[in-house]
């Protein structure tokens, strides 16, 4: 192993004194000169790019960095010793060598040390270097919104914000009135899924959030503290001496909480974890959003288009934990958080509304709403809105007892009357509002009313729309069990496929259900029709945007979309004859996910709507089609390229099915997309703003879901400002990607030139994973998959069958175990060789030429320029020497040496291939704040590995021990949490 570059060296002078050693002042750092380098001979890990810019512009993240580091530091030693707090200093000082100077001799005495640490001593070092990493992403979020709201005072819009996009749309001579109409007919959704990579525990997040806090505080001392440059100010000191002081609290709290759970995860704790982020974020930051839009476009009453949708409580495929139970669970906790927050915000309305009928009118409207309430107190007879609120607030509170059995936190006058859906609590809230507005008090709605107003039309009595999923073998089971009970049909799942479809289509045909009554059901065809029979009773109790999709997991037939309107229709949940007036409630939504689906997804979805009645009853059913596409599963199956490429002809053959089965139609059917992506780009990760406008031309149209994952979560929606960023920058690029005038298609240079990338990607991606023998039993051994799998993480199994075959491996833990080693494989294995192969040995003239269309692609391809991208951050992140450390555990010597030169090959291919194309001789170099992470994070990462490595080593010898497990388990979080999108 060899030299990082002065890059690199530099980056690490800047943060390794941050771990409780004295800062350094500003002076001193700012002498210290940024440096760029263009020539590096280390081949441990990608050298990254450090962007030129002033001294002081990342002060403050250092500065952060270095005061969490102290506190931490000393809560290190007040807690566990002066031993304990050398030890974690002398492994970090050896770890940077190891990875700054590529030190032969740190290393070994690194690994020495490392040997000789009890079980005990290792779990406190880990502790320390995760807990420093959870720390350090804090001071990262809060210098991003530091720095944007730097922008926002300097009127400097950047890609990704409202502004900037409808600053672009006007260019493009685009009215406001135009964009409001567009939004009138948009659907846009991130879903909030859960998953065995989900980590942190909900104690630590919230006193995170507290932490978060008090960050925002300390800036707000320092901007108060410019007033009095050059006066004497005492109050300064005294407030930063307080604020360190609640961090100190708040970091020795962290160093008493336990990171991990004692028992694995229920589908409930995941539920409830999921809610923290509606109290911490989506409540308030959503109604901010729209506000922001109305402002910006001098628009009122924008049509709610943005709404949050969720798999928590109803996604089954392969988790025997969710059942119609928890389906009913989640629904009935959303409601009480919507409910309570709806209480919370009447209430203090209540308080702000104290208009007397003495000095104001009110509207016949709002004075008969005032004198149906059972507010009698002759304190408030004066008061309309005050009365009217208090009868509002009587009704909510009791919707509350009914729809969930909880009770309000206060009560002016007795519970009663209850609401009996959203729209009749909005129609009050309206009429309050319009005689504000009529009345000459209209300032006083801005305030809360108005964004009460908002978040009741986005969340109304159900919070988020939960999908319910299945996979279509389980369908399948049940419909043959439905069948053979009520001697039909024997053996259904041995029928051929246009067998089965003409039987499915002459049962929805027919108005009687399947059921035989008495009959004795298996316990699977029991629980699956209880799921579609909350699914009817839930929809009536909280309003018909609780559940709206039902998705197919695995879709490979038509008849896998029949099957799921066959077992709609048996509870009611479609009525009606197919040939006639049949309409049904749940959108059957298909899931393509391996790359033989997505090459069969609208052939599939062509011969679904040639059947006779479906058009029509999708009309009748609200004129909309969401399809599915699974990025982690394609990717597993042949890579990412490959992924990539396939789901994009996928998008632009259903685009092209969707326009022509419109042609003619005055109400055409709405195609929508809905984007399976992870948190790593192996799973479809990245930036989203550049994903969407990486789309193909036409396939979003103001309609999107993409679903929310792992560690993501949480870094993007932890923090209130952070969330309505990237909630703001999803609503952007849905903007700019409907309403700017549609790229052309892909010249057809560019399609071959993919095509034959495709083929090459992956051809090398399978040969590796699918072909070379032994390959399961060296992921197995050089990941902590095993370890991974018995993590209290998450409520889903992390294989399919207990096997190391990696076909039954589920794709998330795959990519979550390539990220703790810091391979980061499924995000770029492949590409290096598919180029190789494009360029050829031919003649000089040839390969240049090649090589320019490459260049072309990536400068005029939105597609490809994502992509690209996309494997330049991960291949920043990747880190060849951590991972030949974990390739140790790999028992087979000659298996390990095998395996592992063959990535390496392929991880130097990928890298040189990169270069060649875009230019960029380091990683990163076009992305800054990227850069920034990088540099921050990595060198208190390294130890992690290092232990993780060791603690594995022990583990899998036999030297088990509950301690020893922990601290393998914390080690996962911490490497998690300092990579942040891992999930």
């Amino acid at each position: 192993m060899l030299r990082c570059s002065n890059a690199d060296d530099h980056a690490f002078r800047r943060v390794e004194s941050a771990f409780g050693n004295p800062a350094k002042t500003r002076k001193d750092e700012e002498k210290r000169p940024l440096k760029t380098t263009s020539k590096t001979t280390s081949k441990s890990a990608a050298p990254v790019a450090v962007t030129k810019r002033r001294p002081s512009e990342d002060q403050p993240l250092v500065d952060d960095i270095r005061l969490l580091g102290r506190i931490l530091g000393d809560v290190i030693r007040e807690q566990e010793g002066e031993e304990t707090y050398a030890l974690v200093e002398k492994i970090r000082t050896l770890s940077v060598a190891f990875r700054r100077d590529a030190d032969h001799q740190a290393d070994r005495a690194l690994k020495n040390l490392l040997k000789g640490l009890s079980a005990s001593e290792t779990v406190r070092v880990i502790r320390a270097f995760t807990y420093f990493s959870h720390l350090a992403n804090l001071a990262e979020d809060r210098h991003q919104i530091r720095r944007r709201t730097e922008a926002d005072r300097a009127g400097e819009s950047a890609s990704g914000t409202l502004p900037m996009a409808l600053a672009r749309i006007r260019k493009a001579g685009i009215s406001p009135e135009a964009i409001v109409e567009t939004l009138a007919h948009s659907y846009v959704s991130p879903v909030l899924t859960a998953h065995p990579t989900e980590v942190q525990r909900k104690s630590i997040l919230d006193a995170e959030r507290a932490i978060a806090l008090l960050l925002t505080a300390r800036d707000e001392i320092q901007q108060r503290h410019y007033a009095f440059i050059g006066k004497k100010d005492a109050l300064t000191p005294i407030e930063y001496a307080e604020n360190e002081e609640q961090m100190r609290t708040r970091v020795t709290q962290l160093w008493q909480t336990r990171l991990l759970r004692f028992s694995k995860l229920t589908v409930a704790d995941e539920i409830e974890n999921a809610l923290s982020y509606y109290e911490a974020t989506f409540l308030r930051e959503i109604p901010r959003v729209y506000a922001d839009l109305e402002r910006a476009l001098g628009q009122r009453g924008i049509a709610p288009f943005l709404r949050m949708g969720q798999w928590i409580g109803g996604d089954r495929d392969g988790n025997p934990n969710v059942t119609a139970d928890t389906l009913e669970y989640a629904l009935k906790r959303q409601s009480e958080l919507a409910l309570r927050h709806y209480l919370t915000e009447v209430h203090f309305l209540g308080g702000e509304l104290s208009l007397s009928a003495t000095l104001i009118d009110v509207s016949v409207e709002m004075q008969a709403l005032a004198e149906r309430s059972p507010d009698a107190n002759e304190h408030r007879v004066d008061e309309p809105y005050r009365r009217a609120l208090t009868g509002v607030y009587s009704r909510l509170a009791a919707t509350l007892r009914d729809l969930t059995g909880g009770e309000a936190a206060r009560h002016a006058v007795a519970p009663q009357n209850p609401y009996t859906h959203a729209e009749q609590f909005l129609a009050d809230l309206r009429t309050i509002e319009d005689s504000l507005i009529e009345k000459h008090g209209a300032v006083l709605a801005a305030q809360r009313l108005s964004p009460l107003i908002r978040a009741v039309e986005v969340f109304g009595f159900h919070l988020a729309t939960v999908d319910l999923r299945q996979s279509s073998d389980k369908h399948e089971a049940v419909v043959a069990e439905l069948l053979a009970t009520a001697r039909m049909e024997p053996a259904y799942a041995a029928l051929a496929e246009d067998a089965k479809q003409t039987l499915l289509l002459k049962l929805l045909d027919d108005a009687r259900p399947l059921r035989v009554p008495d009959a004795a059901y298996s316990p699977l065809a029991q629980s699956e029709l209880a799921i579609f029979a909350a699914a009817r009773t839930s929809r009536a109790r909280y309003g018909n945007a609780a559940i709206r999709h039902y998705i197919v997991s695995h879709t490979e037939t038509v008849s896998d979309l029949l099957e799921a309107l066959l077992l709609q229709k048996e509870v009611g949940l479609l009525r009606g004859a197919m040939d006639k007036d049949a309409t049904n409630d749940l959108i059957v939504v298909p899931l393509f996910e391996t790359i033989e689906d997505l090459r069969n997804a609208a052939p599939i979805m062509r011969a679904f709507y040639a059947l006779p009645g479906i058009a029509a009853l999708v009309q009748r059913s609200g004129a909309e089609q969401d399809v599915m596409l699974g990025y982690s599963d394609s990717n597993k199956d042949g890579g990412i390229f490959t992924s990539n490429w396939e789901l994009y002809r996928a998008g632009l053959a259903l685009v092209a099915l969707f326009d022509e089965l419109n042609k003619g139609k005055t109400e055409p059917i709405r195609l929508r997309m809905f984007h399976g992506r992870g948190g790593t780009v192996g799973r479809g990760g990245g930036p989203s703003y550049d994903a969407i406008l990486a789309q193909p031309p036409g396939t979003v149209r103001g309609q999107i879901r993409l679903t929310e994952q792992g560690e993501v979560i949480g870094s993007k929606y932890a923090n209130r400002e952070i969330g309505r960023r990237n909630l703001e920058t999803l609503v952007a690029a849905t903007l700019e990607a409907t309403m700017l005038p549609v790229a052309k298609a892909a010249p057809a240079p560019f399609v071959a030139a993919a095509e034959a990338l495709s083929v090459a990607s992956m051809a090398a991606y399978r040969k590796l994973v699918y072909e070379t023998p032994g390959f399961g039993d060296y992921f197995f051994g050089a990941t902590p998959i095993r370890e991974i799998a018995e993590l209290n993480i998450g409520s889903r199994p992390a294989s399919r069958n207990p096997s190391h075959k990696i076909e039954d491996l589920r794709a998330v833990p795959w990519s979550f175990s390539w990220g703790q080693c810091r391979l980061t494989l499924p995000g770029w294995y492949g590409f290096g060789s598919a180029i190789e192969q494009f360029l050829g040995d031919g003649k000089p003239a040839e390969r240049k030429e090649r090589q320019a269309l490459l260049q072309r692609m990536y400068a005029q391809w939105p597609f490809f320029r994502t992509l690209l991208s996309n494997m330049d951050m991960v291949l920043a992140k990747s880190d060849l020497a951590l991972a030949s450390r974990y390739a140790e555990l790999v028992a087979d010597r000659k298996l390990r040496q095998k395996v592992f030169s063959m990535i390496e090959t392929e991880w130097h291919r990928t890298s040189d291939a990169l270069t060649l194309i875009t230019g960029a001789k380091q990683r990163l170099e076009g992305n800054a704040d990227m850069q920034r992470s990088v540099r921050h994070r990595f060198p208190y990462i390294d130890p992690l590995h290092h232990l993780q490595v060791e603690l594995m080593r022990r583990y899998r010898a036999g030297e088990g021990g509950e301690r020893l497990q922990r601290g393998i388990h914390i080690s996962i979080n911490g490497v998690a949490a300092g990579l942040r999108n891992t999930g």
